[in-house]
């Protein structure tokens, strides 16, 4: 036991040309070559910092704060991450065998393709010597207790076999394709999480809650399923109608609808693509989209990067997941619209301008009134006049976006990163951050 073990706020920074040190003499250990030294980095903030994809297998960073950091395509096999602070952090493509995950904070994270084959992700915390010589709870980062945190994590692809996660929680993660095999996820929360074809074979989700996720294509052969919650879960057959049951081919309905809106509704039809299922409709972002209807359309998981989307109407659909860079949504409506989770890096969500009969102009505002945008990417995303009312930004980040004159009133703030934002005569209250 440590004496003086640091708050999360105490901790002392490390920076990039330390951690490169570091990172080198761990080189040397891994390799056996004199002066090597296994990377021990205990209850440092090593946030922000760039690892490089180096071998920093059997490391050691219990405690330390790992805040938006690139772990990406690193050998972290059997690593201690233990109590460590990763939100937000890029750990794609990296090897996480046998690592020791115990109490971490990883809500936000992208874990996209990496390996944690025989993870421990079961409950962990730091016990320190208080000012009068009691033991008491080190204080987290983040949240409360001691369970091992991913909500919010991006871990498609991921491979989870024979992880033990009791009582973790992945509560609106993105586990789709994820491979659960064999794997202890007794009392785990996947409330509202994507599981689309995610193997939970011969798995133990003994009480785990996963009430209002997706589950189409979930397999779950020979797992334990006594007390699961699974109430409100969206099954393949909630998914939405298919599009080959319009009886047209999606140019054939967009000529139709191109026409409608080169004569301004006297010839040709509208597009309708409300309740179907668009999730498999290969490059949909290519097709003009520009004034379509698409109320409760199913587009989860789809590529819709500089998608045309402008002036349409997608009330109630589900774009979770979804890739929408630079994508442009201008003048549209997303009211209840669910987006956890997406990407929208560059997306344009300002208003479309017109001009009136008098000579005056008026202006048709993005309208994303009561949307769930829950730990969904809005990187210098143009929000300007946008209609936020009620929406759930809880951890979404928000850094560099434009919202000048947005209506926030009622906006859910909780943990949202919103860093360099423009803010000029925005309705909004801060404190609920």
């Amino acid at each position: 036991m440590r004496e003086q073990i640091p708050d999360p706020n105490e901790l002392e920074p490390v920076t990039q040309m330390e951690l490169d040190s570091i990172i080198a003499q761990h080189g040397m250990f891994i390799r056996g070559r004199n002066g090597g030294a296994r990377a021990v980095v205990q209850y440092k903030n090593l946030s922000y910092l760039n690892f490089n994809s180096e071998d920093l297998s059997q490391a050691d960073f219990t405690g330390s704060a790992m805040l938006e950091a690139n772990l990406s395509g690193c050998n972290f096999a059997s690593t201690t991450f233990f109590a460590c602070d990763l939100r937000n952090a890029n750990l794609a493509q990296g090897n996480f065998k046998r690592a020791d995950f115990r109490g971490a904070f990883v809500a936000g994270a992208d874990l996209t393709g990496a390996d944690m084959e025989g993870a421990d992700m079961r409950e962990g915390k730091i016990m320190k010597r208080g000012d009068r010589g009691v033991l008491e709870d080190r204080k987290r980062t983040a949240g409360q207790g001691a369970k091992t945190v991913f909500t919010g994590a991006k871990m498609s692809g991921t491979n989870m076999k024979d992880v033990n996660a009791k009582s973790a929680d992945f509560s609106d993660a993105d586990l789709s394709g994820v491979i659960l095999e064999n794997a202890d996820m007794e009392d785990v929360s996947f409330k509202g999480a994507n599981l689309t074809d995610t193997d939970f074979t011969d798995s133990n989700l003994a009480h785990a809650n996963m009430s209002s996720a997706v589950t189409a294509g979930s397999i779950m052969d020979g797992a334990e399923k006594a007390g699961v919650d699974m109430s409100n879960v969206v099954t393949e057959r909630d998914m939405g109608d298919k599009l080959e049951n319009l009886g047209k081919t999606l140019p054939e309905l967009l000529e139709e609808h191109t026409l409608w809106v080169a004569t301004a509704g006297k010839s040709g039809r509208q597009l309708d693509l409300g309740g179907y299922d668009l999730r498999d409709v290969l490059d949909l972002n290519r097709f003009p989209l520009t004034a379509i209807k698409a109320i409760e359309a199913n587009f989860l998981n789809q590529n819709l990067q500089s998608a045309e989307m402008q002036s349409a109407v997608f009330d109630k659909s589900d774009f979770r997941d979804c890739k929408m860079h630079e994508a442009d949504l201008r003048g549209s409506s997303f009211k209840y619209a669910q987006f956890a989770r997406a990407d929208l890096t560059g997306a344009q969500l300002c208003p479309l301008q017109f001009d009136n009969d008098d000579g005056s102009q008026r202006l048709q505002r993005v309208d994303m009134s009561g949307a769930s945008l829950r730990y969904a990417v809005l990187r210098d995303v143009d929000l300007r006049d946008c209609i936020l009312m009620g929406v759930d930004l809880s951890n979404a980040i928000l850094s560099g976006c434009d919202l000048r004159r947005a209506d926030l009133t009622g906006a859910i703030l909780k943990g949202a990163v919103m860093d360099n934002v423009r803010l000029e005569e925005t309705i909004i209250d801060l404190e609920s951050l």
